[in-house]
């Protein structure tokens, strides 16, 4: 079984999955760092030679290889993953599918520095968010199976949450991993 994290770029979506792989015992798949082997480039640099729909095909490619095999993983999405509505099918068929929901300030916030992500450079993050916020949360929330708040929480936080909703679901055995996690 594949669990899969979703949310807009820079939600936590491999800080998270990485946490959990561990816990889990699971290998942890960032898609974006698989991408970026596969071109032997960075997607900043690729996204400003080909542009974004060239990025968006070879960004469904490798979903869908990813979401057919095994063994099980964590895997961590790029945040417009879910644009396309065969990456947003083959998600949830193949997986299970958390949305990790942090509001555009908050994202803004911690990624203040932050030079690598494509869609996010310029004069005005925290706006560029919030258009991408308002453009792709309905499309999160139609792949998610769980919604995650993860507004304001750490990464062990959302990580517990995640875990217990796992649990819960009978998804995982009940192991007490959730105790696992640290501040």
């Amino acid at each position: 079984m594949h669990f899969s994290l979703i949310g807009l770029p820079g939600s936590g979506k491999s800080t998270i999955g990485r946490h959990l792989a561990r816990v889990w015992k699971m290998r942890f798949v960032d898609t974006d760092q698989v991408i970026e082997q596969r071109l032997g480039c960075s997607i900043k640099d690729f996204f400003a030679a080909k542009g974004e729909e060239a990025f968006r095909d070879l960004e469904s490619e490798v979903l869908a290889q990813l979401l057919q095999e095994s063994p099980s993983c964590v895997l961590a999405t790029g945040g417009g993953a879910i644009l396309r509505p065969c990456n947003r099918q083959q998600l949830k068929a193949n997986s299970t599918v958390f949305y990790l929901q942090s509001p555009p300030e908050d994202i803004a916030r911690r990624l203040r520095n932050d030079t690598t992500r494509p869609l996010l450079q310029g004069d005005d993050a925290l706006q560029r968010l919030r258009d991408l916020f308002q453009v792709r949360a309905p499309l999160y929330l139609e792949a998610a199976h769980y919604v995650i708040d993860a507004a304001r929480q750490n990464t062990a936080q959302v990580s517990r949450k995640i875990c217990m909703q796992a649990e819960l679901a009978g998804l995982l055995p009940r192991c007490g991993s959730c105790g696992e996690f640290t501040d």
